[in-house]
């Protein structure tokens, strides 16, 4: 059994690929996929997510304002309130991206830290982005008490060094199709390195295909692929990856139900 950590199911194809939630359910099922976290970036789109998913059980949801969103609106009580849902197990997707806003670098550090106040404040493990902000993440995450709730570094991309600075802080790591990539060396590098006890697969649906999908919109089926690369990677089966890595999940977000 699988767990997709991390998934945008309310922006995928209905229109071509799919024909609705159930359809991309069915697929993962079918794949030995069993849940599914899907994760919020904005504010005005989450009613709607959240509408999307309620009659599936296995469903998980997290809200938040992704860095890159930021400009579409944030306000903290309505996030408060949001995230006070049932079905809400985590705060996030949040943090920190430079490549395509480093302008707006204060701006994302002060809702970055909104983020991580409100999940200590509420006990909710942290959904970490951040991209070419190292330094500032790991910075922020101790200067706020990102300990005291945990969370999680997903979509993985940055170094070694940086995700053992993050298991110490009780974090853990997420690993998407990007390991699949030919030039993705250093990430198989750090896979290889941790303990798959602090990992976690996820596809980022729709983006981010693992190979042999390359190119084409990604779906949580595709978390497979992800197992497979990361059993290779550490010389243990694939079972192995799935039973771990799905306890982890539970381990980690402690309010979602098996």
């Amino acid at each position: 059994m699988l767990v997709d950590s991390h998934c945008h199911l309310d922006k995928l194809d209905y229109e071509q690929l799919h024909t609705g939630i159930d359809d991309v359910l069915a697929k993962a099922k079918d794949r030995g996929v069993e849940y599914f976290l899907s994760v919020g970036v904005t504010l005005k789109s989450f009613p709607a997510m959240m509408e999307m998913i309620e009659p599936h059980s296995n469903v998980f949801a997290s809200c938040g304002v992704h860095p890159l969103d930021i400009e579409e609106g944030f306000n903290f009580d309505q996030l408060k309130a949001f995230a006070q849902h049932d079905r809400v197990i985590a705060i996030g997707e949040t943090g920190l991206d430079y490549h395509y806003q480093p302008e707006l670098a204060g701006q994302q550090q002060d809702i970055f830290r909104e983020h991580v106040r409100l999940a200590v404040e509420l006990n909710k493990p942290l959904i970490i982005h951040t991209r070419m902000a190292r330094e500032d993440t790991m910075r922020i995450l101790r200067e706020e008490g990102a300990e005291k709730c945990g969370g999680v570094l997903h979509c993985f991309t940055e170094s070694l060094e940086m995700a053992q600075e993050a298991i110490e802080l009780g974090f853990y790591i997420s690993i998407s199709g990007i390991v699949t990539f030919n030039k993705a060396s250093e990430l198989k590098n750090v896979v290889s390195s941790l303990p798959l006890e602090r990992l976690l697969v996820e596809t980022d649906s729709p983006y981010l295909a693992p190979i042999p999908y390359r190119g084409k919109q990604n779906q949580p089926a595709y978390v497979r692929e992800v197992a497979q690369y990361i059993a290779l990677l550490k010389g243990v089966s694939v079972e192995e990856v799935e039973k771990v890595t799905t306890n982890n999940f539970f381990n980690l977000f402690s309010r979602a139900e098996r």
